[in-house]
């Protein structure tokens, strides 16, 4: 706003010089448009050409404007933001009803005030900030897709190779600056986020060495995944700084934005030999206009247009749909009997300032009428489908994907905000329903820098001299898991096994030093541990750790390379064979039900039977002989009293399968009884523990007690801490422990040793062992499913 005021001072030497005069005031045969661009910049140049077509074609087309004729202005702010500002003022005193341009968002913030205030619409195909937005700008349009599309598209791109961290450079101005926002922003929605930024100067004043010192630091950082938002100047400075530091070599992957596409379609010769190297490998971004015979005809006109001074790019194309679009929302304009009038603006007219000739600057009348036409525009033009969404975006923006390679430069695929990543154009993939799945998403295989076709992994290890800090715990008991040897620094054990092998089969080498964490006295806290590699203290740790839901939320895990749980472990007792043992398969209570359904289905039979079969007849005492014999013999299958009753030989057949049921149960718990060792405890898992009020032993440094406490709600006071197998022994055996919880390795250690312990019920718990990292950390990635297959 200081340069808006700065502005106004000179409305008096504009005074002096105004155009408006009544004749020309109400001269409706001419519609004035203005338009602000560099005119020395590359998409300046093409600007101007595309739309000096697009007014020639406009204007020998007697079905637009009823007769009338546009009449385009063009100012060349010169890099200049107040030069700028100065054309825009001198367009609003000479009855302008729209601008087009300017041609940077810095630019376009600040014009978009003079914009609102005086209604006259400013369309822009180059001034791409995101933050343009219509509830602070209304009378601002974006004609091409805004550079919130172009950090999706880059984001996306990013997500689908698995790269994690990302450097930007940009300049340091404000579309800049927002446009890398946006990007942060975009990653971060895909698990991804920005590691470093470095801000550049503004493209025209970047100088070579500022930009060297910038490279050297980003150098020496761990990512080596570059995004590059600036301008063409800064942009091809950047490039050729880099190669000559070596960065642009095997193992770097640079994402340009769309300024470098435009260098390169714009180019009227070849490039010069220095920068068509130095950009050989980078991906880059092209607005994607789709192909029409339309197009292919203005594509056939330009090289006699431009003289072969410039190529055309596709903000030319957009350049050319801004003017129709205007001219067909005027045509609609004065079909709805607009009139291009103006008027005093009461709120410049009551400053008070008699130095400035404020009233020089009226209000268009219609300029909300045609601000309003515009935006209900629905028209095909060479870019394709010309209309805006309910957020002035155009439908489906989408970009090509381009290559460049040494022969110049190719299409590895396409992304539409529709469809995402796809080698299958956007307007044919509009035709099917919308599908952003993973398996949907495909690019054609890119030629990297280093002339290599092999994905870059996208880092490497800072190259700051320092090892990797892999914290150990320095255990006291179970030491063949891990443990320290001889007081010394080293470390062996199995976990370390598993670590070093994991670490042989990477494609680079990892330099490391084990660190040992703990005073050697007591078992280590784990979560401690794994603390440690969020405040810095560790790049990584290595051991017996868990992998529980309190560590993952502070650090990243490996697959688990051994699983894990919790057990209960209790004393048990030896049950000794007896002489009355062949009655122990049968509960007491089992072993009378069992008679008495003999008895009672003896009964049965001899009622069923006795009027009929001569052999349930005789005195009282020989019936009753007979039903005792009959039910006691079926046992085994040897009575000799036959059935004659149909209901007496189907109760027999029912029974004699009920005999076949218990007779096989009774065998087999028997055997299992005399040939098994027998072991008994008053535990039988974690529920009947959770009833009872004994005291419960676990782990030194383990999860265990945060998850009893915690999630089983077992009081504090009945936990009892134990380190090594001698206090699990002496605790067990002296009845001060009812019951130990640990996890499972430990626990089939400790049990391999003590045959008078034993785990009772299930395992209540599933976790495993990994090694720890921090949050997003690309070498657990490569340890996980990378190079090394191994976890």
């Amino acid at each position: 706003m200081n340069l808006l005021c700065l502005a106004l001072t000179l409305i008096l030497l504009l005074h002096g010089s105004r155009a408006r005069e009544e004749a020309s005031r109400h001269d409706d045969s001419v519609v004035k448009i203005g338009a602000i661009f560099t005119l020395k910049t590359t998409n300046g140049q093409v600007s101007k050409i595309a739309i000096q077509a697009a007014e020639k074609d406009v204007n020998s087309d007697p079905r637009i404007l009823g007769g009338r004729k546009l009449s385009i202005n063009f100012h060349d702010s010169n890099f200049s933001g107040f030069l700028g500002f100065i054309g825009a003022l001198k367009f609003l005193m000479t009855d302008t009803v729209a601008i087009i341009g300017p041609q940077t968002s810095g630019m376009a913030h600040v014009l978009s005030h003079l914009a609102n205030e005086l209604h006259v619409p400013l369309l822009s195909f180059t001034a791409l900030d995101p933050t343009l937005t219509p509830l602070q700008y209304p009378y601002f349009v974006q004609t091409a897709p805004n550079d919130q599309f172009q950090m999706s598209a880059i984001a996306d791109m990013i997500s689908y190779y698995g790269w994690r961290e990302v450097i930007a450079i940009f300049s340091d101005d404000d579309p800049s600056r927002n446009g890398v926002t946006i990007l942060g922003d975009k990653l971060a929605e895909r698990s991804c986020k920005l590691s470093y930024k470095a801000a550049l100067p503004p493209d025209q004043t970047a100088t070579p060495s500022f930009v060297t010192t910038q490279l050297v630091k980003i150098k020496s950082m761990e990512s080596r995944i570059i995004v590059l938002h600036t301008f063409a100047k800064t942009g091809l400075l950047v490039f050729d700084m880099a190669q000559k530091l070596g960065m642009m070599t095997k193992g770097y992957v640079w994402i340009s934005t769309t300024w470098l596409s435009t260098v390169l379609d714009s180019a009227s010769a070849p490039l010069p030999s220095n920068i068509s190297t130095s950009v050989l490998g980078v991906l880059t971004l092209r607005p994607h206009t789709p192909q029409s015979i339309k197009k292919q005809a203005f594509i056939s006109r330009w090289k006699h247009i431009s003289n072969g001074s410039v190529g055309l790019n596709p903000y030319g194309l957009y350049a050319y749909d801004s003017v129709w679009m205007i001219a067909e929302a005027l045509n609609l304009f004065f079909a709805q009997k607009g009139t291009v009038s103006f008027s005093n603006n009461t709120n410049l007219s009551s400053t008070g300032e008699e130095t400035l000739d404020l009233g020089a600057l009226s209000v268009f009348d219609g300029g909300k009428q045609l601000l309003d036409t515009i935006l209900r525009i629905n028209i095909t033009g060479l870019t394709g489908p010309i209309h805006f969404a309910s957020d002035r975006s155009p439908p489906h923006p989408s970009y090509d994907i381009i290559n460049v390679i040494a022969s110049g430069f190719r299409s590895i695929g396409y992304w539409s905000n529709y469809s995402g990543l796809s080698v299958i154009t956007p307007e044919k993939l509009q035709l099917k329903p919308a599908n952003r799945s993973i398996s949907s998403q495909n690019l054609k295989h890119v030629i990297w820098p280093g002339n290599t076709l092999e994905k870059p992994r996208g880092w490497v290890f800072p190259n700051n001299g320092r090892q990797l800090r892999i914290g150990v715990p320095n255990r006291i008991s179970y030491r063949a898991i891990v443990s320290q040897i001889n007081g010394s620094n080293a470390v062996q054990g199995y976990c370390i096994d598993i670590f070093l092998a994991a670490i042989k089969l990477l494609p680079y080498a990892v330099q490391y030093e084990f660190v040992l964490f703990g005073d050697g006295k007591n078992n280590p806290s784990y979560y401690d541990l794994v603390n440690m590699i969020t405040s810095d203290v560790f790049d990584a740790a290595v051991g017996d750790i868990a992998i529980v839901t309190d560590r993952t939320k502070i650090a990243d895990f490996t697959q688990p390379y051994i699983e894990s749980g919790l057990v209960v472990v209790a004393p048990v007792k030896k049950l000794k064979s007896h002489a009355w043992a062949f009655l122990r398969p049968f509960t007491p209570m089992m072993w009378g039900v069992t008679a008495f359904f003999f008895l009672f289905v003896g009964a049965v039979v001899w009622i069923l039977e006795h009027r009929t079969n001569d052999e349930f007849r005789g005195l009282p005492k020989e019936q009753l002989v007979t039903v005792l014999w009959f039910s006691l013999s079926t046992m085994f299958f040897a009575h000799r009293e036959n059935t004659v009753s149909p209901l007496g030989r189907i109760v027999l057949i029912i029974w004699l399968f009920v005999v076949l049921i218990i007779n096989s149960s009774y065998t087999a718990s028997l055997t299992s009884i005399l040939t098994v060792q027998q072991l008994s405890s008053p535990i039988t898992g974690i529920d009947s523990l959770m009833s009872s009020s004994e005291r419960i032993g676990f782990q030194v440094g383990s999860f265990a007690a945060n998850y009893l406490t915690e999630q089983l709600n077992i009081p504090k006071h009945r936990l009892v801490p134990l380190g090594s197998p001698e206090e699990y022994v002496i605790a067990l055996e002296r009845g001060i422990v009812a019951a130990v919880v640990d996890e499972r390795p430990y626990v089939e250690l400790f049990l391999s040793n003590h045959c008078k312990f034993s785990i009772r019920g299930q395992e209540f718990t599933k976790s495993g062992w990994g090694f720890a990292f921090p949050r997003d950390s690309p070498f657990a990635v490569d340890i996980v499913n990378g190079d090394s297959n191994f976890i």
